[in-house]
């Protein structure tokens, strides 16, 4: 870490200390320090994991993310979000913005609580889903990501050999008034 960094957090530490004046002790408070510490309402990001994986089992129908990646026959160390359908990714932002607006709205602090409120909100998007025929533990995945964007970038060499060189600058030996003047 660079010291212009340590230097950074130092004073974001520095901002929350207190003091005891008479007994000349600095300390700080354990919520005010949460945030710095990378908890952000009291769930670090292993937490915020944990809070997502049963959102997606909520949404999923019980599956888990590894049983869906056996569904969908996707490699271990590939991500799963890699191969979900547009729709599966729409519904869990879906469930997702629910959450977030809902943890502020109600203040919900904690690991328990804002995973009770994530699994309800996927549990109710899978609902809606439901209403219109549709379980996303069954959708078709959707292209591998990775190897659409080596496609494109393929193909966008292909168009770059096949179009040829673009002109480059040639000058007029004169316009009407006698002068040289460039053209594109």
């Amino acid at each position: 870490m660079d010291k212009k960094r340590v230097s950074q957090i130092k004073e974001q530490f520095d901002l929350v200390i207190h003091s005891d004046e008479s007994s000349h002790i600095e300390f700080w408070y354990a919520r005010e320090l949460m945030p710095l510490l990378g908890y952000e309402r009291g769930v670090d990001d292993a937490g915020f994991g944990r809070i997502r994986s049963k959102g997606d089992r909520a949404l999923f129908g019980g599956y888990t993310t590894q049983e869906m990646k056996d569904r969908l026959g996707v490699k271990d160390t590939r991500p799963l979000a890699d191969f979900l359908p547009t729709l599966t990714i729409a519904a869990k932002n879906l469930a997702t913005e629910m959450t977030n607006y809902n943890v502020e709205e109600k203040d919900l602090q904690g690991e328990h609580a804002i995973t009770g409120e994530h699994v309800q909100n996927n549990l109710s998007v899978r609902e809606m889903l439901g209403q219109r025929g549709i379980k996303p533990e069954n959708l078709p995945p959707a292209e591998d990501i990775k190897k659409l964007e080596r496609r494109v970038k393929s193909q966008e060499k292909k168009l770059a050999t096949q179009s040829g060189k673009l002109p480059g600058k040639r000058t007029n030996r004169g316009n009407d008034n006698g002068q040289k003047t460039e053209l594109a």
